[in-house]
Protein backbone atom coordinates (compact mmCIF):
# COMPACT_ATOMS: atom_id res chain seq x y z
CA UNK A 1 0.00 0.00 0.00
CA UNK A 2 1.51 3.41 -0.94
CA UNK A 3 1.17 6.05 1.38
CA UNK A 4 0.51 9.69 -0.48
CA UNK A 5 0.72 12.84 1.35
CA UNK A 6 -0.65 16.25 -0.23
CA UNK A 7 -0.15 19.75 1.34
CA UNK A 8 -2.73 22.47 0.55
CA UNK A 9 -2.18 26.14 2.17
CA UNK A 10 -5.10 28.10 3.53
CA UNK A 11 -6.15 31.37 4.94
CA UNK A 12 -9.17 30.36 6.77
CA UNK A 13 -10.33 29.42 10.47
CA UNK A 14 -10.76 26.42 11.87
CA UNK A 15 -14.64 26.84 11.69
CA UNK A 16 -14.90 28.07 8.14
CA UNK A 17 -12.35 25.08 7.47
CA UNK A 18 -14.21 22.51 8.97
CA UNK A 19 -17.39 23.94 6.96
CA UNK A 20 -15.79 23.99 3.78
CA UNK A 21 -14.35 20.60 4.02
CA UNK A 22 -18.14 19.17 5.14
CA UNK A 23 -19.86 21.44 2.21
CA UNK A 24 -17.56 19.70 -0.13
CA UNK A 25 -17.66 15.98 0.77
CA UNK A 26 -21.34 16.54 1.02
CA UNK A 27 -20.80 17.53 -3.38
CA UNK A 28 -18.49 14.88 -3.80
CA UNK A 29 -21.28 12.67 -2.29
CA UNK A 30 -23.94 14.03 -4.78
CA UNK A 31 -21.98 14.04 -7.86
CA UNK A 32 -20.19 11.05 -7.20
CA UNK A 33 -22.33 8.74 -5.09
CA UNK A 34 -23.69 6.71 -8.26
CA UNK A 35 -20.31 5.83 -9.83
CA UNK A 36 -17.91 5.86 -6.72
CA UNK A 37 -20.19 4.59 -3.77
CA UNK A 38 -20.53 5.66 -0.54
CA UNK A 39 -17.87 8.45 0.55
CA UNK A 40 -18.16 7.79 4.52
CA UNK A 41 -16.30 10.59 6.53
CA UNK A 42 -16.21 11.41 10.62
CA UNK A 43 -14.02 14.19 12.53
CA UNK A 44 -11.97 12.19 14.87
CA UNK A 45 -10.61 15.82 16.20
CA UNK A 46 -11.10 19.18 16.47
CA UNK A 47 -8.86 19.57 13.20
CA UNK A 48 -8.83 16.01 11.81
CA UNK A 49 -11.11 14.13 9.79
CA UNK A 50 -11.32 10.45 8.11
CA UNK A 51 -12.47 9.57 4.83
CA UNK A 52 -13.13 6.50 3.26
CA UNK A 53 -14.61 5.54 -0.08
CA UNK A 54 -14.50 2.86 -2.34
CA UNK A 55 -13.33 2.92 -5.89
CA UNK A 56 -13.52 -0.11 -8.33
CA UNK A 57 -13.29 -2.28 -5.65
CA UNK A 58 -10.46 -0.38 -4.20
CA UNK A 59 -10.98 0.41 -0.43
CA UNK A 60 -9.18 3.97 0.26
CA UNK A 61 -8.49 5.01 3.35
CA UNK A 62 -7.23 8.99 4.52
CA UNK A 63 -7.61 11.88 6.61
CA UNK A 64 -7.27 15.19 6.40
CA UNK A 65 -6.04 17.71 9.28
CA UNK A 66 -5.77 21.11 9.75
CA UNK A 67 -2.70 22.31 10.78
CA UNK A 68 -3.30 25.98 10.95
CA UNK A 69 -1.65 27.66 7.82
CA UNK A 70 -2.11 23.93 5.69
CA UNK A 71 -4.04 21.01 5.69
CA UNK A 72 -2.44 17.84 5.32
CA UNK A 73 -4.32 15.21 3.20
CA UNK A 74 -2.86 11.60 4.11
CA UNK A 75 -3.93 8.66 1.19
CA UNK A 76 -3.17 5.44 1.60
CA UNK A 77 -3.31 4.03 -2.60
CA UNK A 78 -4.00 0.22 -2.89
CA UNK A 79 -2.76 -2.13 -5.27
CA UNK A 80 -3.31 -0.39 -8.92
CA UNK A 81 -4.23 2.73 -7.73
CA UNK A 82 -0.54 3.46 -6.76
CA UNK A 83 0.26 3.98 -10.00
CA UNK A 84 -2.04 6.96 -10.50
CA UNK A 85 -0.25 8.38 -7.70
CA UNK A 86 0.57 11.67 -9.49
CA UNK A 87 -2.96 11.99 -11.12
CA UNK A 88 -4.93 11.72 -7.67
CA UNK A 89 -2.30 14.34 -6.18
CA UNK A 90 -3.00 16.44 -8.39
CA UNK A 91 -6.68 16.09 -8.22
CA UNK A 92 -6.45 16.54 -4.88
CA UNK A 93 -4.69 19.65 -5.29
CA UNK A 94 -6.70 20.73 -7.23
CA UNK A 95 -10.18 20.45 -5.54
CA UNK A 96 -9.32 21.07 -2.24
CA UNK A 97 -7.33 23.99 -2.94
CA UNK A 98 -10.31 25.51 -5.04
CA UNK A 99 -12.22 24.95 -1.98
CA UNK A 100 -10.32 26.44 0.31
CA UNK A 101 -9.43 29.25 -1.93
CA UNK A 102 -6.02 28.56 -2.24
CA UNK A 103 -5.65 27.08 -5.81
CA UNK A 104 -2.40 28.13 -7.79
CA UNK A 105 -2.89 29.77 -11.51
Amino acid sequence: MKKLEVRVPHELDREEMRRRINDGLEKARAEYGATVGPIQSHWEAEDRIRIMLTVMGMQFNGQIENMGKELVVQLDLPGMASLFASKIQSGIQERLGGLVGSQQA
